[in-house]
């Protein structure tokens, strides 16, 4: 018996030639995992990613070692960097100390990460909804007048913990005000992975109306429900041409019992590749990237494609 190791390719009418994919393994997927990952292996990750053809790599974060203890060595992982290549490497950045030891880095883009719900802005920021307004503005700011690109998450936007189903205009809003500061994207996080298809195309078509077109929109699915590849498929189908993953699916949400991580990067990568959209990732390194990742976690790979190409064949 043979393995399938690429789909076959069949062009749907109406959607883009190539994707973008922001990956977020480094970061997002690493930032809740118990085991600890030496600064040296980070490094590597990253490395491999590059040679993946990841693009785009959020590799860490200045956030407080104590509030996230497996990225306390940001400054460590980025000095081992080369910052000023092709490849985009973004750091999420929490406040103005943060933005701080940014720069000092030599980091030339970053991330700001907000809330749509109250119950993830007093969790995460220990701000209100209103009140993270306040905070972000001066990093913004600044980052903008240093010459820096500024991404804004929005998360919470399909559901919240607290709350429960969260309303597609307090999204819109929350989300349209974080860009407003001077974002040039702004990232759509299903953050538990609640959602479903024609919620994400009418939450998409809401943004459009309120003036942010899918051009400077991205979609950051998590598989809680396994959902997120649909939702991918549907936020592609509406325009949307950037796509937050993390390789191997590492991640997932401190506030959800029983969440997955984030989209794999090889699911989607497959499911585009079979669309016959360029990505510019090599599949087979990416693989062995996450595979290799796993090792180190002592744990499977929560992609169904890496599990399906590293299974033995009979």
């Amino acid at each position: 018996m043979t393995r399938m190791t690429r789909p076959h390719v069949v062009r749907e009418a109406g959607l883009p030639a190539a994707v973008t994919i922001y990956e977020v393994g480094p970061r997002d997927g690493l930032q809740n995992e118990k085991t600890t990952i030496a600064t040296r292996d980070k490094v590597r990750f990253v490395e491999r990613l590059i040679a993946a053809g990841l693009g785009t790599i959020e590799v860490t974060s200045f956030v407080r070692p104590d509030w996230v203890p497996q990225l306390a060595d940001a400054a460590d992982v980025l000095a081992e960097l080369d910052l000023d290549g092709p490849v985009r490497m973004p750091v999420l950045v929490p406040n103005e100390r943060g933005l701080d030891r940014a720069v000092e880095a030599g980091v030339r883009w970053i991330a700001i990460f907000g809330s749509a719900t109250g119950g993830l802005a007093r969790a995460n920021l220990n701000r209100t909804v209103e009140t993270q307004f306040d905070m972000f503005r001066p990093v913004v700011s600044r980052a903008r007048e240093l010459g820096l690109d500024v991404r804004a998450y929005v998360s919470m936007c399909f559901g919240d913990p607290w709350q429960g189903p969260v309303e597609t205009t307090q999204v819109v809003d929350v989300g349209k005000r974080l860009f407003d500061l001077g974002a040039t994207q702004l990232s759509i996080g299903d953050t538990i992975g609640v959602a479903t298809p024609a919620h994400v195309t009418e939450l998409i078509g809401a943004f459009g109306d309120a003036g942010l077109g899918p051009d400077v929109l991205a979609m950051h699915f998590h598989d809680t429900y396994g959902q997120a590849l649909s939702n991918a498929y549907a936020a592609l189908r509406a325009g949307v041409t950037t796509f937050d993953t993390s390789a191997g699916g590492l991640g997932g949400c401190p506030f959800t019992p029983g969440a997955t991580g984030n989209l794999a990067t090889e699911d989607l990568v497959w499911m585009l590749e079979g669309l016959g959209i360029r990505t510019g990732v090599d599949l087979d390194r990416l693989v062995e990237t996450s595979t290799w990742m796993a090792g180190l976690l002592d744990r499977p790979s929560e992609s169904r494609v890496v599990r399906a190409l590293t299974a033995p064949v009979t």
